[in-house]
């Protein structure tokens, strides 16, 4: 029997940093229609849901034609932790696995989120997160992790990468996902993890309005298609 695969795309009314984020437009287009349009064509969900504390963002699913969700107003709120966004709506919502896919990430394509997807069922993971691995030299609590302090400075295309969370793609079991909230109160990252690495433009996450200036550039650039230059005068 085919499991039943839903994706849930987050959007807050509220925002700390940038208001209305994900109704803010970008390249002509609002924030997340950019995540709706990927899921969409992915082809991998059997439903696509806008989660939202807002019934604005109801005019937004029905305009790309995906389900709407509306919160309970005490799971709206900024300090409310994603474990209990994501228990509230599995509740309700009847599912196999569910696909957290961000909105703040605009350049995440279809192809990815089908990969990771069909990564998740293959390994039989409980819970995954998507990261995008960076070749720098890393420093926790003041100590090396990825270099020596013992012997010459290591070119960075030789060091072993770090990972880090850029979050624009999280997913679930259900079931393991109910039972880790019930034993432990907590289930974002529970029982066999994977850590899917994803394109670094995947890691290019919308919080402030320089992201959106940044995420333009890099829109623009890659309209534009152009050759990299050289200084000839040399």
């Amino acid at each position: 029997m085919r499991k039943k695969i839903i994706a849930m795309i987050p959007a807050r009314k509220g925002s700390t940093r940038l208001k209305l984020k994900n109704l803010v437009m970008l390249n002509k287009k609002p924030l997340i229609s950019y995540s709706i349009d990927a899921a969409k064509k992915s082809c991998v969900f059997h439903k696509i849901f806008v989660n939202s504390d807002s019934p604005i963002f109801k005019k937004v699913a029905k305009k790309h034609n995906v389900d709407f969700y509306l919160r309970p107003k005490n799971i709206g709120k900024s300090s409310v932790k994603s474990d209990n966004v994501v228990l509230d709506f599995i509740k309700k919502n009847d599912c196999d696995f569910i696909v957290w896919v961000n909105p703040i990430s605009p350049l995440q394509s279809s192809k990815e989120i089908r990969k990771v997807v069909k990564y998740f069922i293959k390994k039989r993971l409980n819970s995954l997160i998507t990261v995008v691995d960076k070749k720098v030299h890393f420093v926790f609590n003041k100590k090396p992790v990825n270099f020596s302090l013992n012997k010459k400075f290591q070119q960075t295309q030789k060091l072993i990468p770090v990972s880090e969370f850029c979050y624009s793609i999280m997913m679930w079991s259900k079931k393991t996902f109910l039972r880790a909230m019930k034993k432990k109160g907590y289930a974002i990252l529970h029982g066999k993890v994977g850590y899917y690495k994803v394109d670094p433009l995947s890691g290019v996450i919308v919080k402030t309005k320089e992201d959106i200036k940044l995420l333009e550039a890099i829109i623009s650039s890659r309209k534009n298609k152009k050759k990299i230059k050289y200084d000839k005068t040399l």
